[in-house]
């Protein structure tokens, strides 16, 4: 199964993800703000990054800037309740997937099946 970090500063959203992936078989850590975030990110080994874009001491977008090519093979997804215009600017900018809050669970488990390696999500 898959290593997944959660950035989010909703305790709501990080215990929803945290059950909801646990119960899939993947390993969560969890981070409540972006410097935490980064900082993990950093010293982990993480298959995903499950982050908010609007977080205390790092936005989303600073904490993907400044990892860099440090991430290695991590796959980010970004969440958030953008409003359609910025929605799609942050996607084609980043290239990386967002998923606009509220959001289904059955969303995330399909992300997962087609960016991770197929051994790691059942």
């Amino acid at each position: 199964m898959a290593k997944i970090l959660i950035v989010d500063d909703s305790a709501v959203i990080r215990d929803l993800l945290t059950e909801y992936l646990g119960e899939l078989g993947h390993q969560i850590e969890i981070a409540v703000d972006g410097a935490e975030g980064l900082q993990m990110a950093r010293e982990g080994n993480y298959d995903m990054c499950i982050c908010d874009l609007h977080l205390p001491k790092k936005n989303g977008y600073q904490l993907i800037t400044e990892l860099g090519q440090d991430r290695g093979q991590m796959q980010f997804v970004f969440t958030d309740s953008l409003p359609d215009e910025l929605y799609e600017q942050v996607q084609s900018a980043t290239g990386f997937i967002c998923l606009r809050k509220p959001f289904e669970l059955e969303q995330l488990r399909e992300i997962l099946e087609r960016t991770l390696d197929k051994t790691k999500v059942r």
